[in-house]
């Protein structure tokens, strides 16, 4: 059986370039949605920042985490800026244009 991270980071690792999934959205995909926090501990803690892309998850209104574990917030920005991710004037991801829509690559709604 898989520990709560353990199944934090499989949902995180499905999160496709470009695209932003929310603590909540990544809590309930990984089987309880009273996790939020916990996937921040969990992201915090990544084992591997390479492979499993933390840097993909937003709070609610799609705001950075200001202790970004692997750089801070600046370095969040950059790593969704490369993948072509833009922000609001308020600094905000646009949810509207770059959440995640939760479906593994070729499955449909």
């Amino acid at each position: 059986m898989q520990s709560a991270f353990e199944r934090i980071y499989a949902v995180v690792r499905q999160i496709p370039c470009g695209k932003v999934a929310t603590y909540g959205m990544v809590a309930q995909l990984a089987g309880n949605p009273r996790w939020a926090r916990v996937v921040g501990y969990a992201l915090h803690a990544n084992p591997a920042p390479g492979v499993i892309p933390c840097h993909r998850v937003v709070n609610r209104e799609g705001r950075l985490a200001p202790a970004f574990a692997f750089g801070g917030e600046d370095r969040q920005r950059e790593l969704l800026a490369a993948e072509g991710v833009q922000f609001g004037a308020d600094g905000c991801v646009l949810l509207s244009e770059y959440l995640w829509n939760g479906l593994k690559e070729g499955e449909t709604p």
